[in-house]
């Protein structure tokens, strides 16, 4: 027999439960930023990480939105610190996300959508082995190369390097728990967000 008292301690439990941690690779052109918009439209309380940057903002971009922008000082004072749950050097600048921002977010029951490279994706497991790992795949390398061409902001030899270094994060693929291949946005988009909805099914 199921008394109240059971009842509530169950509705505290579930409250209690912590929020799951989505992470999303793909190289470069295959849709990733597109999928993951789609997904937060459609799942608008995942919370969406917010990255950090020495860089300067760029016309448009908005503090604490776009980015949080910080000087070099403040960023290598945060690697020595252990602040940054992953980091990286990316054309002279630095990019980062707050571990902290991260365990917070999840230990109030929020579920996180991050959008973040293979080699990012690495340095979040040692810190957060349970996340849910979900790689963006193209049908092909030549299909990649026609969307990258498609766009019309990359020259030929931008466009290989981002092919070589594609090729390279195809092969960590089998490392993921999930791989959807983009060969259709709409059947992609499905896939990715029954993943999400799945996995809070399970939980529950």
């Amino acid at each position: 027999m199921t008394t109240a008292a059971d009842t509530a301690a169950g509705q505290g439990a579930a409250a209690q439960r912590p929020g799951r941690l989505f992470i999303v690779s793909a190289p470069s052109g295959a849709g990733k930023s597109t999928l993951c918009s789609a997904v937060r439209r459609r799942y608008p309380q995942l919370a969406y990480s917010v990255s950090y940057t020495t860089r300067k903002a760029r016309p448009g971009e908005q503090h604490g939105q776009d980015y949080y922008f910080i000087s070099r000082e403040a960023f290598e004072k945060g690697i020595a610190e252990g602040q940054w749950a992953e980091w990286a050097r990316v054309h002279g600048n630095l990019y980062g996300t707050s571990a902290r921002w991260i365990a917070d977010t999840l230990a109030a029951g929020r579920d996180i959508l991050m959008d973040i490279d293979v080699q990012g994706t690495r340095q979040i497991l040692q810190k957060f082995p349970d996340a849910i790992t979900i790689f963006i795949q193209p049908p092909s390398l030549a299909v990649l190369a026609q969307r990258l061409r498609q766009r019309g902001t990359d020259d030929e030899a931008a466009i290989a390097t981002r092919l070589a270094n594609a090729r390279e994060e195809m092969a960590q693929a089998r490392q993921y728990r999930h791989v959807v291949v983009n060969d259709d946005l709409a059947r992609a988009e499905q896939a990715l967000a029954a993943l999400i909805q799945n996995a809070g099914e399970a939980s529950r």
